[in-house]
């Protein structure tokens, strides 16, 4: 195995390489049945002060994950430019919007990658920036909102978005509109940026479209093991999202949150994970491969997400399946590499798939890296009752219904942010 590399994303796009040991083969790496803890090194050192864990124990596990589940992300592109299109009134001129087509290429002057087209959505009167939600959805931009000036994207969408042929169709325009309550959140103060997850890659196994292949070496036709997965390529969209809203003057640059349902879940915490200017994460009912244990077998397990989705990690994940306890890391330590930013983990008491008493278990087991920043971590050490909100730093809540987003839900996530960005001044639209 060759050494490989981690790189921090800057806004300036600048690449600070950590070089890295090499890790042992799956097959050689230690059985540890219990769950690892967060603040101790691979090598069994203890974390006791915030400079080890941010200078040691932090880029050591990004390394981990990259190295045995996620796939190595790619720095941040050597080109980039954003194609701002014209603006165009919504919500009865309670708020504007207006499409940016993002060009980025690999290399200065090289071939440039499949655009991504961001939607952005923010309150017509307000004359200072607002906190902005980023929201990556399934379905395309144009399911969010009716507005035929949203584009109806050209990219693999999934029939039950109502599609035909994994092609949007116009009848779909408006279809996710409840999901996503954007009224209510202009309403509440804060701006509303998306895009579609397939503009970055399609939720299907080949790899032949979407970002993956212009990143292959010459005659490479498909990922290597610790190469990136689908979940990864998604994250990465949301960095390049963040690349343009960090440049905005109506958005404040630091209140940017990242929310994702269930797939798009697991992608908000990775994408968060991995980028501090994330401030605040909300990975709704992400189950495995997010937010739940992978030492546990309640709902979804990973021999079981590896046989449905080998596509969203990188190829050595597949061989924990029948090895779990040989994983040098678990989820808790996903959540931690936000601390000592907000988290919101989010469920249903009918979406057993998920396992959301395994999910607070992963927010106990964070706990210690948010209590050495000396900052609020996990308020409640007992799961909370059906519909009351945890609202710490490593937030909690879980309500009645299922597998879903809701217009419900979003009154909770507002409340949430409200409490790290501060209550906005309301928009007064009803």
């Amino acid at each position: 195995m060759l050494p490989r590399f981690i790189f921090c994303l800057g806004i300036t796009f600048s690449v600070c390489a950590l070089s890295a040991a090499e890790w042992p083969d799956v097959a050689d790496l230690p059985e540890r049945t219990e769950f690892p803890p967060a603040l101790e090194m691979f090598d069994g050192t203890s974390v006791t002060t915030i400079k080890e864990w941010e200078e040691n124990r932090k880029p050591e596990l990004k390394e981990l994950f990259q190295q045995y589940m996620y796939g190595y992300m790619p720095a941040a592109p050597a080109e980039i430019n954003f194609e701002v299109q014209p603006e165009f009134s919504l919500l009865e001129g309670k708020a504007r919007g207006f499409e940016v087509i993002i060009n980025y290429a690999v290399d200065k002057g090289g071939e440039t990658l499949p655009p991504l087209n961001l939607l952005v959505i923010l309150p017509t009167n307000s004359d200072k920036p607002v906190p902005l939600f980023l929201g990556m959805n399934f379905c395309g931009n144009h399911t969010l909102l009716p507005n035929k000036e949203i584009s109806l994207t050209n990219n693999w969408v999934y029939d039950s978005c109502g599609g035909v042929d994994h092609q949007a169709v116009e009848g779909s325009r408006g279809s996710q509109f409840n999901d996503w309550g954007i009224d209510t959140i202009i309403n509440r103060g804060y701006g509303f940026a998306a895009f579609h997850s397939a503009d970055l890659a399609p939720d299907v196994d080949d790899f032949s479209n979407g970002v993956h292949p212009y990143f292959f070496k010459e005659g490479q036709t498909s990922p290597d093991p610790h190469d990136w997965g689908t979940l990864a390529a998604w994250a990465w969209g949301a960095h390049r999202a963040v690349d343009y809203l960090v440049t905005h003057p109506q958005v404040r640059k630091e209140q940017i949150a990242i929310i994702g349902h269930s797939r798009l879940g697991k992608t908000a915490l990775l994408a968060a994970a991995f980028d501090d200017r994330i401030a605040l994460s909300i990975p709704h009912q992400a189950g495995c491969g997010g937010t739940a244990p992978n030492r546990e077998s309640v709902g979804e397990s990973v021999a079981i997400i590896n046989r449905a989705f080998p596509h969203w990690f990188n190829n050595t994940f597949p061989l924990f399946s029948d090895d779990v306890n040989r994983l040098p890391f678990d989820q808790h330590e996903l959540i931690t590499l936000m601390a000592p930013r907000p988290v919101l983990v989010s469920n249903a008491v009918e979406d057993k798939w998920a396992d959301p008493d395994g999910q607070f278990r992963m927010l106990q087991l964070a706990a210690p890296v948010y209590d050495l920043y000396q900052v609020e971590g996990l308020l409640d050490q007992q799961q909370p009752e059906l519909g009351r909100l945890s609202n710490g730093r490593l937030g909690y809540y879980i309500r009645s219904g299922n597998h879903s987003m809701t217009r419900g839900d979003w009154l909770v996530f507002l409340d949430y942010a409200d409490k790290y960005f501060g209550k906005q001044p309301a928009m007064n639209m009803d």
